[in-house]
């Protein structure tokens, strides 16, 4: 986008600079590029996480597909961390349930915020909406954290890519969880350059991530996609804030992700024509959406042996 720097190392540098966060840096951005106000851009930052908050509560009640290959996750997932995981209560267990709840909505036609992609919306949400009491964040400060998610997500856009079609998984579940990562290091005191060092660990962690849904559904398995994509973002902010750093240097990090989705064969990437959704079960769940006219296009009669 116009008038964004090329490289994240000019962001941090320009923040470094100025003594400014990523929040200031991007909220002022957009501020000239839309010839807007502050107020104009908070104010629609606030439509967005009212939208996020909606969407959690709606999929942790419980909702389903149309094409009733998913729904409930959030809601059983919800039930067993009451029950008492073995594993013990965690903020990793609560921020999944929220991921899959946003997800789940977005399967089932609920509305979202797309972040970046409707594909990838639950794993922001449910970073932001599980550490915000944590951290103390105030509405401002979460607001704030849409910003640096947003800005740091057209980073990764101009450089390789938000889109499956183009990318893969990794474009858009790996863009997801890389956003919330530098997203989650500023709000929780971080600096820019811990936020970047977030930003590429949690890129790396699922470079090559394929995108394969199963009957061309955004269901099967991006929901749960999701759910890891959370994780690896909080996982990715609390490398970073302990002073862990990428040994390869953020830009390049999603430069790889943008070659790594253009050498990508066209079967892995949102065509339903290779990986999980030509797998003999996937075929039948299928055919079987075909002949009740739950999904209403024709699919064509390749298999993974024919890639």
């Amino acid at each position: 986008m116009k008038l964004y720097p090329k490289n994240f190392s000019t962001v941090v540098h320009n923040c470094n600079l100025s003594g400014i966060s990523l929040s200031r840096y991007f909220l002022d951005i957009e501020i000239v590029l839309n010839e807007t106000t502050e107020e104009n851009v908070l104010s629609q930052m606030e439509k967005n996480l009212s939208v996020m908050e909606s969407a959690a509560a709606k999929g942790m009640a419980g909702v389903t597909s149309f094409s009733g290959l998913t729904g409930g996750d959030a809601k059983r997932l919800s039930a067993y961390r009451a029950d008492g995981s073995p594993f013990g209560d965690s903020l990793y267990l609560e921020a999944m349930i929220k991921s899959l709840a946003v997800n789940e909505v977005n399967a089932a036609m609920g509305v979202i915020c797309a972040t970046p992609t409707a594909g990838s919306s639950g794993v922001l949400p449910g970073a932001l909406l599980t550490t915000r009491d944590r951290l103390n964040l105030d509405r401002r400060a979460q607001l704030n954290f849409l910003i640096t998610a947003g800005g740091t997500g057209i980073l990764i856009g101009n450089q390789a890519s938000i889109s499956g079609a183009e990318g893969g998984c990794q474009a858009e579940v790996g863009s997801a969880s890389a956003m919330t990562a530098a997203a989650l290091v500023e709000a929780a005191g971080g600096t820019p350059s811990q936020s970047a060092h977030a930003l590429a660990i949690a890129l790396k962690n699922l470079l090559g991530l394929s995108c394969d849904p199963v009957a061309s559904l955004v269901e099967v398995p991006c929901i749960k996609r999701n759910a890891v994509g959370v994780v690896n973002a909080i996982a990715a902010a609390e490398m970073a804030l302990a002073g862990i750093e990428s040994r390869i240097p953020v830009d390049e990090v999603i430069q790889a992700m943008g070659s790594i989705g253009r050498m990508m064969p066209v079967a892995l990437r949102e065509t339903a024509l290779g990986g999980l959704a030509q797998t003999p079960t996937a075929c039948r769940m299928t055919t079987m959406l075909q002949e009740e006219g739950r999904i209403p296009w024709p699919f064509p009669a390749v298999t993974i042996d024919d890639q």
